[in-house]
């Protein structure tokens, strides 16, 4: 169902079927999977939202998968900013998701929710992401008591990457396992909608889901969180540089893109392109 809203002359689309904050939480209650993808532009924004994904997630790992940065921890605010507004533009439906990147809300209160505050005025996005347990508790309740919805990210925290060691698998050992599942339980009561658990074992995803009254959105924590994310050019092939195990590619897309780009340099050099329906007259 649509609804037409006259905005100044011009008509736009009010779509009934808009995903948000609610409906995210009542598909956990509703024992029904949420679906995540992450994004970074318009085009794959318009795309995927076409399909009625739940929710998109501007993801700091374009740092990785656009920009070429060996890790996120380069990437700016201004980058969030910026390529939120692109995929804000594209979007059809889908809950949009920016995550805070390093260091804008972990030094002061004032500082994330300030932070919190561009990514949503800004950008456009309608909600943020941060990564981090018990210790962020009070940003997370400051960012959420100015009206902005917070999702978690427990587990793997690719943020912390230097203080982790690399990409290392989280709550394996009965400490860290039992600290997951406080720091999860913390985040709900700070404010949190959801929580994203990475690279964690299946075992402890699902003690946590369970014990949560909000829902967890998993990637590589196995097959029992409400929902799953994954990064879009990994299940696309297209991000080839790196294939963690948790990640199915749904497409090679790198060799069809590859074998394009051979085929209009042959018929480039040997005249084939243009031909007469590429010409004006």
């Amino acid at each position: 169902m649509k609804l037409s809203v006259s905005d100044g002359g011009s008509v736009t689309d009010f779509q009934m079927n808009k995903k948000t904050v609610s409906t995210i939480l009542e598909k956990k209650h509703a024992n029904e999977k949420i679906t995540m993808l992450t994004c970074y532009d318009y085009v794959t924004a318009k795309l995927i939202s076409s399909q009625g994904i739940d929710i998109i997630l501007v993801g700091d790992s374009l740092g990785n998968v656009k920009l070429g940065y060996e890790n996120t921890l380069y990437v700016t605010l201004e980058d969030m900013i910026y390529h939120t507004k692109s995929v804000k533009r594209g979007n059809n439906g889908a809950l949009l998701v920016t995550d805070m990147p390093f260091m804008s809300y972990e030094i002061t209160v004032e500082d994330a929710v300030k932070n919190a505050a561009r990514i949503i005025k800004e950008g456009g996005a309608e909600a943020v992401k941060v990564e981090g347990g018990i210790e962020i508790a009070d940003k997370i309740k400051a960012i959420s008591n100015a009206k902005i919805p917070v999702v978690g990210h427990l587990g793997f925290t690719p943020q912390a990457i230097n203080k982790i060691g690399g990409f290392k698998i989280q709550g394996r050992t009965e400490d860290k396992y039992d600290k997951l599942v406080e720091d999860a339980k913390a985040l709900e009561k700070a404010g949190v909608f959801a929580v994203v658990l990475e690279a964690v074992p299946e075992r402890l995803a699902e003690e946590v889901t369970r014990c949560l009254e909000i829902p967890t959105i998993g990637i590589g924590a196995g097959r029992y969180c409400d929902g799953q994310v994954l990064v879009i050019d990994d299940m696309l092939g297209m991000f080839t540089d790196f294939t963690p195990k948790f990640v199915k590619k749904y497409a090679n897309l790198s060799e069809v893109i590859k074998t394009a780009v051979r085929d209009y340099i042959d018929e480039v050099k040997e005249g084939k392109f243009p031909q007469e329906g590429n010409i004006y007259k």
